[in-house]
């Protein structure tokens, strides 16, 4: 196989005419190329196979296949990412437009067709601020041009491209932030608030400092303080093992306007309560579309991907049996019921796990925001799990409070949410 590099994204090629053989045919009216649609070769008028780019995308780490990521040509300079919460949809379109573009299907794998052929050819791999752009040597024309890992694969640090900016909070009953790690994000893009790193952890029970002793910030920060909410893309609430016992209605007003503006919150187990409300701040953030004011554990542990209140729920299937979980159900470690009510017109149920009769527990959903806003006008996401990393929660300083070994069947049902909720709100046109 041909190598392979990360390199930055060669401008001039995407402003220039450099092939004779053109889509259209002539250089006049309509037909006439632009960009590198001038490189796209006519292969059926040579009787051959269409030029083509293939590879499967995979999360940072290069093994787990990852589904719905766009990956294309772009046809311009698509520009930098902008950090912070911004409203992200998805008939906004492509950055930079696109000569040829694709989708990752359930398997991860993707392939575009009629693509430029010759030296240089720009591709970008990308789902939400999650985005690689690599330089392929060389496309070679009317022949698919397969790609290893080591290219199609999300950046594991800023060196190999764009990460999102989230915000993680720290938890004794569970550990999103190893999740992350497990996931294949480099350790030095794990910092405090005040460091470089894209992912700014903060202490709420779990652990509580650095791998070198530099203590984290309280959440209390984070949540107490809108504007600083606002410089993330995506805030994570790992499980505290009991709701937070400071929480204001300043803070989950905050949080709401948060998700309302565009931003991502991904929350685990008690952190229910920015849903409903608790002892502290009893007002509910989104009753409308859950109740979630008990603590309990199901009478099974056996999770059932919903195929029926979820649009992507069968392609949630078929991509847990091709990263090793076959059949729509697995085993859950520690499960949780905190719900007892999810509006299925208004929140995507993800899990679920059978009750007394016919009872479904759900044990992860998602909805998008302002909930106040007709669908076509919402840019937000909200993610709540009772399903915990299997590894528990957290102590001491981080990574070392990590449990190690492979993804688990939960984790990776996880992982397929972690990026989902990444990717832009609404049906991509």
């Amino acid at each position: 196989m041909r190598s392979f590099f990360m390199a930055p994204v060669v401008v001039a090629l995407w402003t220039g005419c450099g092939s004779p053989e053109r889509r259209g045919g002539d250089d006049t009216g309509a037909d006439a190329c632009v960009g590198l649609e001038c490189r796209v070769v006519n292969c059926a008028q040579r009787n051959m196979p269409e030029t083509t780019i293939s590879g499967t995308v995979f999360a940072p780490n290069g093994t787990l296949a990852l589904y719905g990521v766009n990956v294309y040509v772009p046809n311009g300079d698509p520009g930098p990412l902008t950090d912070g919460v911004q409203c992200s949809q998805c008939q906004a379109g492509l950055a930079g437009g696109s000569v040829a573009q694709g989708i990752s299907d359930a398997a991860g794998m993707f392939s575009l067709t009629k693509v430029p052929s010759g030296v240089n050819v720009p591709l970008i791999i990308q789902v939400g601020k999650w985005r690689r752009k690599v330089d392929i040597p060389e496309v070679l024309a009317c022949q698919d041009n397969p790609l290893p890992a080591s290219v199609t694969s999300l950046p594991k640090n800023k060196t190999e491209g764009d990460l999102p900016k989230i915000a993680m909070t720290t938890g004794g009953c569970d550990a999103l932030e190893c999740l992350v790690r497990k996931l294949g994000v480099d350790g030095k893009e794990f910092t405090t608030d005040g460091g470089t790193g894209r992912i700014h952890l903060y202490q709420s029970g779990g652990a509580t400092g650095l791998a070198d002793g530099t203590p984290m910030a309280q959440a209390d920060a984070l949540w107490g303080d809108l504007n600083k909410l606002k410089q993330y893309d995506i805030a994570a609430f790992s499980c505290e093992c009991s709701p937070h016992a400071a929480a204001t209605p300043a803070m989950m007003s905050n949080v709401k306007s948060f998700a309302d503006l565009g931003g991502r919150v991904f929350m685990s187990h008690y952190n229910a309560q920015w849903i409903s409300g608790s002892a502290t701040a009893p007002q509910p953030v989104w009753a409308s579309v859950a109740t979630c004011n008990i603590d309990s554990t199901p009478p099974n542990s056996t999770g059932i991907i919903d195929q029926v209140n979820n649009p992507k729920g069968a392609a949630f299937a078929t991509w847990m049996t091709n990263v090793g979980v076959p059949g729509a159900q697995f085993a859950i470690t520690d499960s949780r019921e905190s719900c007892t009510m999810v509006d299925n017109q208004k929140a995507e149920r993800w899990v679920y796990v059978q009750g007394s009769g016919t009872q479904q527990i759900p044990q992860n959903f998602q909805f998008t925001t302002p909930q106040e806003s007709p669908k076509d006008n919402r840019c937000g996401k909200v993610v709540f799990s009772d399903m915990h990393v299997s590894g528990g929660g957290s102590s001491g300083n981080f990574p070392s409070s990590c449990t190690a070994g492979p993804l688990t069947a939960q984790e990776k049902a996880l992982a397929f949410m972690f990026f989902d909720i990444a990717s832009c709100v609404g049906p991509i046109l």
